[in-house]
């Protein structure tokens, strides 16, 4: 540096900044250390396996969604854990829809090794996107249940020209292996899958997965993230449970569906619904109903109107 040269002139000397997913990735390596596996599968999955017991929960999530959860783990390690399970997790980076090659060759490996084989019960769940791959995937553990919210069968434009949704990946490849998903269950031993028929789009999806071997169970009005309204009502880790059992059945199901009676988005939108349609009728019902079994102010509000006069309603 010369005599003219300042400190402002120097070039700036930046330090590495730490990438918050090399990061995550770290604490997942170490969380299984002693016990399991973490890795990277390709260039946008990685398996998160934990090995704790016979009972093996197989999952598939985001990264996104991993990454915003307390503690950044998958949300079924919390269940497995609870449970004393090995679990399996493969996680996404975007909306790959597990549509890669090294997903294919990651499983491939898994049936060759006899990986499935070392567990006495095997449940394959996700929702959506993984939804579609526990279905897809579950091919290769023959005897498996499937729990599956909101699947996809494909995305193949050819097969669902009347699929509004997930147009970003018409581009992906449906028709190779491990594409379409309800062919995919001929060897599960049960696969429930949970839709909302009232969306025409899923109501379609759902109808491509048939078989004597496939139970579908309806959520009304909980649109297209079944997932999360499930774990607000405390239901998810319940639905597994059966699942895993191979005891999810309508039945037993919808004992478990009345919790929605008392889940306020899903009142809120059977009032929505009922005003739109103009049923008064219906309105005042469902407020009745409502505000005799809970504390909800814009119900007992909304039924004050509609009983003192049809024109203040």
């Amino acid at each position: 540096m010369t005599d003219q040269e300042t400190a402002a002139d120097a070039p700036a000397v930046t330090a590495p900044v730490a990438s918050p997913t090399a990061d995550w990735a770290a604490a997942m390596r170490a969380a299984t250390e002693e016990s399991g596996y973490f890795h990277s599968v390709g260039a946008r999955h990685w398996a998160y396996f934990s090995d704790e017991g016979t009972t093996l929960l197989v999952s598939f999530e985001s990264l996104e969604s991993v990454l915003a959860r307390p503690g950044q783990m998958p949300l079924a390690q919390t269940i497995a854990a609870a449970r004393g399970w090995s679990h399996l997790c493969l996680i996404a980076d975007g909306a790959t829809w597990y549509r890669d090659p090294a997903v294919y060759a990651f499983f491939d490996h898994q049936v060759d090794d006899a990986f499935f084989e070392d567990f006495d019960q095997v449940l394959f769940y996700g929702a959506g996107m993984g939804g579609y791959a526990a279905c897809a995937y579950s091919l290769t553990a023959p005897g498996a249940q499937v729990l599956a919210l909101n699947p996809r069968a494909t995305l193949d434009p050819s097969q669902t020209r009347w699929e509004t949704r997930d147009r970003a990946a018409r581009r992906l490849d449906f028709t190779s292996r491990y594409g379409y998903a309800p062919d995919m269950l001929e060897g599960a031993a049960q696969a429930v899958v949970i839709h909302d028929p009232t969306l025409p789009v899923e109501a379609m999806q759902a109808a491509l997965f048939r078989a004597p071997y496939i139970t579908r169970l309806s959520t009304r009005h909980l649109g297209d993230a079944i997932e999360p309204a499930l774990l607000y009502m405390n239901l998810l880790p319940a639905l597994i449970d059966a699942a895993m059992a191979g005891t999810l059945t309508e039945a037993s199901f919808a004992k478990l569906w009345r919790e929605r009676r008392s889940y306020a988005p899903y009142l809120k939108t059977l009032l929505s619904r009922a005003e739109a349609a103009g049923r008064r009728g219906h309105e005042i019902m469902i407020c009745r109903s409502v505000t005799a079994r809970l504390r909800a102010p814009r119900f007992a509000k909304r039924l004050t109107r509609l009983t003192a006069s049809p024109e203040t309603a």
